[in-house]
């Protein structure tokens, strides 16, 4: 009896180690697979930033700014969003590779999170051509309309759920962001300045839910811009080139 008390005794405890080694592996796993992917993530943004800003020098035109060819335009365009957008895409990068402990997703999840930015960025090549301060304003009036509407709130609270699949993260964000990408297309797109404003707002509406205090006022900041540019577009700086 006491033999058999002692073994499944020893059983026990031996179960109750491997049981604890496992979970141990496991969150292990976990602190790697996290440390890798939010390297991986801010790298590649540091990254795209040194690139893309030696690629647009000398082209912000503003208004009358010229894409190039299309692989020109793509590559920087593909750049100029994961220098923007993927500091923002970090915490769903991680919650991403946590749920699976496996590194492997990293590469995957960025790759299939910029295709849905780069799809866009075809659209963007294929509708646009140089353009009057006009139109530049309107799209910077309807982009400041754009964040206080229930699609925006409805696409930037999506941002802040557990969504596992960069394509779907990527649908997300674009439906959150876009009114911004568009007022940096009619401001600029090739302005250093206006990217690096854009990619501060959309960073912090990505990693900051909702708070109408704050979102308010931005919203209102940037119909305010999209004003002063239709009535006096001499005032803001960079929009026209030089005569």
């Amino acid at each position: 009896m006491t033999g058999s008390g002692m073994t499944g005794t020893g059983t026990t405890g031996t179960g109750a180690a491997v049981s604890d080694g496992g979970g141990g592996g496991l969150a292990g796993a976990r602190t790697v697979a996290t440390a890798w992917a939010l390297t991986a993530t801010l790298g590649l943004a540091a990254a795209s930033w040194v690139v893309a800003l030696r690629q647009m020098n000398g082209m912000d035109m503003g208004v009358a700014t010229r894409l190039g060819s299309f692989t020109f335009f793509l590559a920087v365009w593909v750049l100029m969003m994961a220098a923007m957008m993927l500091p923002g895409a970090a915490p769903a990068v991680v919650r991403g590779t946590r749920a699976d402990a496996h590194v492997r997703t990293v590469p995957l999840f960025l790759a299939s999170y910029l295709a849905i930015w780069a799809v866009v960025g075809i659209v963007i090549y294929a509708v646009y051509s140089p353009h009057s301060t006009l139109t530049a304003g309107v799209v910077s009036v309807a982009a400041g309309i754009y964040e206080l509407t229930p699609i925006k709130r409805h696409f930037r609270l999506r941002c802040h759920e557990n969504v596992r699949s960069g394509l779907g993260f990527g649908i997300y964000c674009v439906g959150s962001s876009i009114g911004l990408m568009l007022m940096l297309v009619a401001l600029g797109v090739m302005s250093v300045t206006w990217m690096s404003v854009i990619a501060v707002i959309a960073v912090a509406q990505k990693l900051v839910r909702a708070r109408p205090a704050v979102d308010v006022p931005v919203a209102l900041a940037i119909i305010g811009l999209g004003t002063l540019v239709l009535v006096a577009p001499s005032t803001v700086p960079g929009l026209t080139p030089p005569m």
